[in-house]
């Protein structure tokens, strides 16, 4: 990895290229900025922005093929930083989850690793992990969980804390902890039940079957099942459509399901009028009102 002095004299020396001090700001953030990407991540996260029409779109990618992308203390590490990373970039308008491993989405915990921590730190992991995946949830941008393979254990919680999920046919999926004498403690069994419903969840947590993922779509657990192979094509498709909507209605909207579901209706309808009046001054929603009139499509700012 370079050092930062390194990087530094970098940036300074191609800042001195520019005499116009607009051209010299913008320079100095956009390398800055990538920087900052890379500096986020591990060896077994890689965080990556699509550009061009795709430009808003970003893609966090486990790559740890010797373990079966098992969450070790550096996955959890670059999952955490990715996160902090992308929460604080208001160009970014929706996030993947995908994997660089053939035929495997993340296996779950790194057992192996895991045999050698004491209780607390077994306990401080697993804490760790959970407000991890929080953060995931809590993310204010749309999240999809690119499934092909195997998605076990801390794995599935990964993805059951992502917006949406896709997965290939043949992707496997499930809770296996009862049979290691725990549960899951990532959150999992909260945000199954609150998918599939207690009885589903039940089953699942009790038994640790693993099912398929045409047996997770007829449960509700993903949002699409497609031909395997096809489940990164099918989640940037999805991901493409959301990038052309209002970046702001889009945040609201989550915002409204997410803590409006917790709600009783009054107050999830109060918290639904604050979100609208988020978006009723935007230069975007005069911006989709002229482009429907004009016919055309809309060039939203996030304004």
């Amino acid at each position: 990895m370079v050092a930062l002095p390194t990087i530094a004299r970098s940036i300074n020396q191609q800042c001195r290229r520019f005499s116009n001090p607009s051209i010299l700001r913008r320079q100095w953030q956009f390398l800055s900025f990538r920087c900052l990407l890379l500096d986020s991540v591990s060896d077994s996260v890689k965080l990556r922005r699509l550009s061009d029409s795709d430009s808003g779109i970003v893609e966090l990618t486990l790559d740890r093929p010797g373990s079966k992308n098992a969450i070790g203390k550096d996955m959890l590490t670059g999952l955490e930083h990715s996160l902090e990373t992308i929460s604080r970039d208001f160009s970014s308008k929706v996030m993947m989850i995908c994997s660089s491993v053939p035929k495997v989405f993340c296996a779950g915990a790194d057992l192996k690793e895991r045999r050698a921590m004491s209780p607390i730190e077994v306990q401080t992991f697993v804490n760790t992990l959970r407000s991890t995946f929080s953060l995931l949830e809590a993310l204010n941008i749309p999240t999809i969980a690119v499934m092909e393979g195997v998605a076990l254990g801390g794995g599935l919680e990964m993805a059951l804390s992502c917006d949406l999920r896709i997965c290939g046919e043949d992707t496997v999926m499930g809770l296996p902890e009862t049979g290691l004498a725990i549960i899951p403690g990532a959150g999992g069994t909260q945000r199954l039940a609150r998918l599939v419903g207690k009885s589903g969840a039940k089953e699942l947590i009790f038994t640790g079957r693993k099912i398929s993922g045409t047996e997770a779509l007829s449960m509700g657990l993903v949002n699409y099942c497609v031909s395997p192979g096809s489940a990164y094509s099918k989640g940037l498709e999805i991901a493409r459509e959301i990038n052309q909507k209002g970046p702001v209605s889009v945040r609201m909207a989550k915002r409204a399901i997410n803590e409006g579901l917790d709600m009783d209706m009054t107050s999830a309808l109060r918290l639904e009028e604050e979100c609208y009046q988020k978006v009723l001054n935007t230069k975007d929603r005069l911006e989709g009102l002229a482009a429907f009139a004009e016919k055309r499509k809309p060039r939203y700012t996030g304004e």
